[in-house]
Order: structure tokens, then sequence, then C-alpha cells
């Protein structure tokens, strides 16, 4: 039987940790809350799920990505098979875990994708948000010889055995980026399913100066340039062009 678990990074999500645990727990019977944190009611919240889920606390907020290196520590840890990570604001429909673990079977990542497919009822993307995601998406393309349509779905299936070739520094929103850099020049078979696209907070704060579009396009394409060279000094290399299959425009 196929050992997995379900983890959601969690900051201020008392509005929708209840819910959203509430139908996860319906189809994953291992649960992980990384809440990174929190000062509003979240930790509270959670008291009441701690008997049917795991729960680790961080006492500061240290961002996004260094929730989810959280949650890949304890997966490799626990020895899962497979990890699925899915946001707490209800972007994300935890019906679909099962279909994410299924993929995984055949990839080291299964990425969800937003853009591969259109679904009833799909929200309308913030214009800078949806610009800035085609551009990184077709950039990281074109550098990494790989077949992307949504760079920063968080609703992602891994290999726990494949997360260990992984060594991500970023802590903040462009982890996923990292990410990408390193799946690719370690040659990990990385593959994208549809999920619906649903923004419920359009207003969401990237921290700072990340909240200017430019500024952020900016750090994006750094971190981006940081990974490949930090790979670089470890002796891999970037895919070959030959290797490329045809990539979306």
């Amino acid at each position: 039987m196929t050992k997995w678990i379900a983890a959601l990074p969690v900051y201020n999500e008392a509005s929708y940790v209840d819910e959203v645990l509430t139908e996860v727990t319906q189809y994953a019977d291992n649960v992980l809350v990384v809440n990174d944190g929190s000062n509003d009611a979240t930790a509270q919240r959670l008291q009441r799920w701690e008997s049917s889920v795991h729960v680790l606390h961080h006492q500061q907020n240290r961002g996004y990505g260094a929730a989810l290196k959280s949650a890949f520590q304890f997966a490799i840890d626990n020895q899962y098979e497979f990890l699925v990570t899915l946001d707490c604001d209800g972007q994300h429909q935890p019906k679909r875990l099962p279909r994410f673990v299924s993929a995984c079977q055949d990839a080291d990542i299964v990425s969800g994708s937003r853009y591969l497919e259109k679904f009833a009822g799909d929200s309308e993307p913030p214009t800078q948000r949806l610009l800035i995601n085609q551009k990184i998406t077709r950039q990281l393309n074109e550098l990494l010889c790989l077949d992307l349509t949504d760079a920063f779905c968080g609703f992602k299936a891994y290999r726990v055995e494949s997360l260990k070739l992984l060594d991500i520094e970023d802590n903040g929103y462009a982890m996923p980026l990292e990410l990408w850099v390193q799946a690719a020049m370690r040659g990990l078979r990385v593959i994208e399913i549809p999920v619906p696209l649903i923004y419920l907070d359009l207003a969401r704060s990237f921290g700072g100066a990340l909240d200017e579009a430019d500024k952020r396009l900016q750090y994006y394409n750094d971190v981006i340039d940081r990974s490949v060279m930090a790979m670089k000094s470890r002796g891999l290399k970037l895919p070959e062009p030959s290797a490329c299959r045809g990539l979306p425009q």
C-alpha cells in the first residue's frame, strides 16, 4: 500500500484552516500542517486538530519556502513514499489529492497547472500575476528544457526519494524557481496535471518591495541565476538544447 502524506503550509489562515482540513482528511490518511509563525488564531484552531493531523510550528514567520522545506524534511524523516503539498487558502481542491499521488507513480514531481485546461467557473487571474507567471514559465522552459505551463502552482506531488536530491535554500515565494532549476539539472522527471484556476485572495502580499511587479520579477530572475550558478558549482550542467521538446509559446 502506498504511504503518502498531504502537507499544508499555513500562515494566518484562521478563516480557512478548519474547512480545508475537514476536506483534506476525507482524502488523506496522513496530513501535516506547517504553521509558519501565524499571529492570528491559526495556532489555536490547530490545537483541535492535533489528535488527527501532524502539526509543526515555526515560532516566527520564516516564509513559504521555509514551510515547504519543513514538510520535505518531515516526509523524509518519516519515510513516506510520496508527499503532496497544497495551500490552505481554498485555492486547491482536496478531492484531487489521490490523482496527484497516482500521477506521481510515474514521475519525480507532479505539478498542478491552472493553465493546462479550462474548468467551468475558473477565476480571472490578476493581470500582473498572470504576466509574471507566463514570463517566468517561458524563461524556465527555454533555460531548462522543461515543458511547463504554470511555474508557480503550489499543488504538487513529490516522490520522497527524489526530494533527498534537492537542497532548497530560498525561504520565500521564489522557492519554486529554485526547485525547477535543481529538478531539471538533476534530470528529475516532471509532469503537469490540470487543476482549476481559483483565486480567493486577490490582495495577497508578497512582502514589502516584492508587491511591486517589476521588483518581484527582478527578484525571481536573480533567484534563477543564483540557483543555476549554485548547481554549476556542484558540477552539474544545464540540459543540452538537443534534449528539449517542443515548448509552449
